[in-house]
């Protein structure tokens, strides 16, 4: 089951619901709108129905459609003790299944692992604290049990849970430091995107310093105040440096690894022992490949 808070108004739901990231079609959307497994606020609705700001989309796939199994996979393990792992997740790798995709993602491979993880959000995303696109590459913390989860989860509330992320940005920054301060929100234009925008947006911040610069290109550090979906890649747009081989928000794609952004670091309080834990990984090789190529520019 997912449930999904409506941010536009006045919008068919079989159309609004199949213009968002949810990895189901317009004719599924309207067979399960015809057999009440979509509904809103609770209740039944037609296809024709239009959407209003903030309804409640309850949407219930059938069972044998939701299994999420476990699948044997490769993890990358740096950490892990009683109540937390700590993994670094290749580029390519989406983080947990969604209506529609529900194999190869890193939940199948941690079910695999046989671990008992946190059941807080639900049998789609056991023991996902947060997470990372697909095409980024780096560290996240995955909750064994519930009582971890909310500890790490108020962490992040609180922006007391230390992200640091490098990226390849296009263009040459002039700038040693700086703070993005640009609300985030679904793009009016296209559904599938973010944007920064007033319009239905929450507040995203991004603290970035240069580390090198090259002919076309800069490679920085970015911290996360917050954490809004896909907010570096949407803020480095929005300055216009975006994010090398980035196929939604940068220039065109040009090689099969995804975008050049990495999760180098992240560091927060142990849930039990109250200590101050950090873990640092390097980039994948083809991130360092990537960046050569503009080294010798």
């Amino acid at each position: 089951m997912e449930k999904i808070i409506s941010d536009v108004e006045g919008k068919r739901i079989d159309s609004y619901l199949s213009s968002l990231d949810i990895n189901l079609t317009r004719a599924k959307i309207q067979k399960l709108i015809d057999t009440e497994n979509i509904l809103v606020n609770g209740k039944k609705i037609k296809n024709s129905y239009k959407v209003n700001l903030n309804d409640e989309i309850t949407i219930n796939v059938v069972e044998e459609e939701m299994d999420v199994i476990p699948e044997k996979m490769d993890l990358d393990i740096v950490f892990e003790n009683e109540d937390v792992i700590v993994i670094n997740k290749p580029s390519g790798v989406v983080v947990h299944p969604s209506i529609g995709n529900l194999h190869g993602t890193l939940v199948n491979g941690l079910l695999y692992y046989g671990k008992e993880l946190s059941n807080i959000n639900g049998e789609f995303r056991p023991g996902i604290v947060h997470r990372i696109d697909k095409d980024t590459s780096g560290l996240l913390v995955v909750a064994k049990n519930d009582d971890a989860h909310n500890f790490l989860a108020k962490q992040l509330k609180d922006k007391t849970l230390n992200r640091t992320y490098i990226a390849l940005v296009s263009g040459v920054i002039n700038h040693d430091t700086g703070t993005i301060d640009a609300p985030i929100g679904r793009d009016s234009k296209d559904r599938k995107k973010m944007a920064v925008t007033a319009d239905n947006s929450k507040e995203a911040i991004t603290h970035f310093k240069v580390l090198e610069r090259y002919k076309n290109a800069t490679l920085i550090e970015c911290k996360l105040e917050t954490g809004r979906t896909h907010q570096i890649r949407v803020h480095m747009k929005y300055i216009n440096h975006p994010i090398i081989n980035d196929p939604v928000y940068g220039t065109k794609k040009f090689t099969s690894f995804g975008q050049m952004l990495h999760a180098k670091k992240i560091g927060f309080i142990d849930p039990k022992t109250k200590e101050y834990l950090e873990f640092s990984v390097d980039a994948p090789k083809e991130f360092y490949e990537i960046l050569e190529k503009y080294k010798n520019d």
